[in-house]
């Protein structure tokens, strides 16, 4: 059928996809035939001549009848799919539903379908007994999760001596995750979206800190959810461009175009009568990932079951893959590989530790081998994972189990249970995941050998470049592995790299920024103007190189250009806010700050940073609510703290502002600034 296809490959699109093939061969067939009549009549053509277009001819049909087949998995057809294009719409899965009702009530119930939805009782798995509470120590700070009729709450507090001394109540819009291992918790703040610091962990059936806020890691409520994250755990909300975290509206659960892509025009060829027999055919309308080549199908998964250190392409967001590209298209995954490492693994890991697999490697696996991405887990028989295991192994007529006969009696036969163990992760706690490396059991002593990290590899390309590679080190030492060798390795790849060109410079600028070397920065982007600059965090980094350097003038132009890019990253509004303070223009500082919390009224920078400017202003009075804001959102943050301190100097309340200076140096004793000003009223 592909060569059939591709000699038709003038024909309009819409026209490709709903020729009957079967008709086009038999009437191509007639044609040929009826030519050949002409031919073999014709007496300019001696006998060998004829003999010979009579042969040409059978080899041309029995092609006609043969692509006519319908092929088991395309070699190439992903590129033929239609709905690929830019300018096809998604649809959404109530559109989808009105025709695949039976998909949809199996799939609603997968974990994929209910990865996300609104903070209801109903979708919530969690205990609220009286042990629902978590102590951080590293933070001292305790959290309450609780429920007040319909509205799901999470406490933060904090006791001296029995006594409550801080609390903040902030309310849970989404749990997220689909309670098979955990359930998170989502803050939304006028769209802008941020993680809670405790998550229930169904298995264990206990709350904790969530994944990351641990040792000493606790952000408290500003993680901000971006695309990254939210684009595995949902489907594609409506993202507000310009800003890392702030959306219109955002799905219930990852639906079905994240598998077969947007669905717009396969909507319209169906409603026009334009129906594909797919038992025979491809309907090239819309993407079914069973007739993709392996590569792509796994492509589909990994995208998301390829939890590593994305790194997105110039240019590329994370909405921008589509089922039937090839990942690297929009982004390349990297992992650091060790030695050792049978079971070191992070949970989302599940298609690297599949390739990994003999299974793979040299089989026909694929992850829709044993799963059925329309059916929960919990759904399907342990038979069916056997039989994928079977299918493979009775056709090579291998011994199926040389276990002794009580083991496998013990675990009914199951296959899985042996060769694809559960087991920790070692990026989230509490769950126990299956391990989807394919192999014969590892002894224990082996497990306990000390991993060494080998280095870097990319799962999305063979052979990236050293450029490629550089940011792959870079985004592991952000994300995941704050260790001065990620960015040595880096910095070496940079060196390797012989590449001009835009992304060069930005990978530059962000390994020099990451380092905190800003000279360098400033002497690879001499001759740049902020006006030239077309990424926000590229125009920010060299805005902060700038004010490091205490060139604020020169700072004061990236950081607007970094909020033209993007206006609604608060972060870059208050690096901006700031210069303007610096160079004592209060009035645009003010105007920064106010935007700042007009879109998000908890953000404690601003607070404080406002509350500075009325006592710039001498209008004292009005500066302290400010700082009492801040601090009662985050009572450790030491700007506000000392900003509160002058306060109570200027009312001559020495004997509180003491006890806010011991607060501040019991927190940081290395505080310059508290200490310089205790010793001052000590000499009162």
């Amino acid at each position: 059928m592909q060569i059939c296809k591709h000699t038709i490959r003038h024909f309009p699109k819409r026209i490709q996809a709903g020729i009957n093939w079967t008709q086009v061969g038999g009437l191509r067939i007639y044609i040929y035939f009826m030519l050949f009549r002409i031919l073999a009549n014709q007496n300019t053509f001696s006998l060998m001549q004829k003999k010979i277009i009579y042969i040409l001819f059978l080899g041309m049909a029995f092609l006609l009848i043969y692509c006519n087949r319908p092929a088991e998995r395309a070699v190439d057809g992903a590129t033929e799919y239609l709905n690929l294009n830019d300018t096809v719409d998604y649809i959404g899965m109530q559109t989808c539903r009105s025709c695949h009702q039976n998909v949809y009530e199996t799939y609603i119930h997968t974990g994929m379908g209910q990865s996300f939805d609104h903070a209801t009782k109903t979708k919530s798995a969690a205990k609220f007994d009286k042990h629902a509470i978590v102590y951080d120590p590293d933070s001292d700070f305790y959290y309450k999760p609780y429920w007040e009729d319909s509205t799901l709450y999470i406490k933060e507090f904090r006791l001296e001596n029995g006594d409550t001394t801080h609390s903040r109540t902030e309310q849970i819009s989404y749990v997220i995750g689909s309670g098979q291992h955990t359930n998170s918790h989502l803050i939304d703040e006028n769209g802008y979206v941020y993680q809670a610091p405790i998550t229930f962990y169904t298995q264990d059936g206990k709350w904790d800190m969530a994944p990351g806020f641990e040792g000493g890691a606790n952000s408290r409520f500003s993680r901000i959810i971006a695309t990254e994250c939210m684009t595995c755990h949902n489907h594609l909300p409506d993202h507000v461009a310009g800003s890392e975290n702030k959306y219109k509206a955002v799905p219930r659960g990852i639906e079905c175009e994240r598998c077969h892509g947007p669905g717009e025009l396969h909507v319209k060829e169906k409603l026009a009568g334009n129906i594909i027999d797919t038992s025979k055919y491809v309907d090239y309308s819309i993407v079914n990932p069973a007739n993709l080549p392996v590569e792509l199908e796994v492509d589909i998964c990994q995208r998301c079951h390829l939890q590593g250190t994305a790194v997105l392409n110039e240019d590329k967001t994370f909405f921008d893959f589509r089922p039937g590209m090839k990942l690297n298209e929009v982004m390349n995954v990297f992992l650091p590989r060790y030695t050792n490492a049978h079971d070191k693994f992070i949970m989302a890991s599940q298609a690297d530790r599949m390739r990994l697999s003999k299974c793979f490697t040299i089989g026909k696996l694929s992850c829709t081998t044993c799963h059925n991405p329309h059916y929960s887990i919990k759904a399907t028989a342990v038979e069916n994972y056997n039989n994928a295991c079977m299918d493979c192994h009775q056709k090579a007529e291998e011994t199926l189990c040389t276990a002794p006969q009580a083991e496998r009696v013990a675990v009914q036969d199951n296959c899985v249970s042996c060769h694809m163990p559960k087991s920790g992760s070692i990026d989230i706690p509490h769950v126990r995941i299956t391990d989807h490396f394919i192999g014969k059991p590892v002894e224990e002593t082996e497990k306990n050998e000390i991993a060494r990290f080998i280095g870097l590899e990319c799962l999305t390309k063979e052979n990236p470049s050293p450029l490629e590679m550089a940011r792959g080190y870079i985004a592991l030492y952000e994300k995941f592995v704050p260790e001065a060798q990620m960015l040595d390795s880096a910095g070496y790849y940079l060196q390797q790299d012989q590449s001009a060109g835009e992304e060069r410079f930005r990978t530059q600028v962000h390994y020099y920024f990451t380092k905190k070397q800003y000279p360098p920065i400033l002497s690879i982007a001499a001759d740049k103007t902020p006006a030239s600059q077309t990424d926000a965090w590229t125009a920010y980094r060299i805005g902060e190189a700038y004010a490091k350097s205490n060139q604020i003038d020169r700072a004061l132009g990236f950081y607007q250009k970094a909020v033209e890019l993007s206006p609604y990253n608060l972060d870059f509004q208050n690096k901006l806010g700031t210069a303007y303070l610096q160079q004592q223009d209060l009035a645009k500082a003010r105007q920064t700050f106010e935007f700042i919390l007009s879109e998000n009224s908890k953000q404690v920078p601003a607070l404080n940073n406002i509350g500075y400017i009325y006592l710039l202003e001498g209008k004292t009075e009005q500066a302290y609510p400010y700082f009492d804001k801040a601090l009662a959102l985050d009572p450790d943050y030491e700007l506000a703290m000392l900003n509160k301190v002058g306060y109570l100097v200027f009312k001559k309340e020495y004997a509180t502002a003491k006890k806010w200076l011991n607060k501040i140096l019991k927190k940081n004793p290395d505080n310059q600034k508290a200490k310089q000003m205790l010793g001052q009223l000590n000499a009162l």
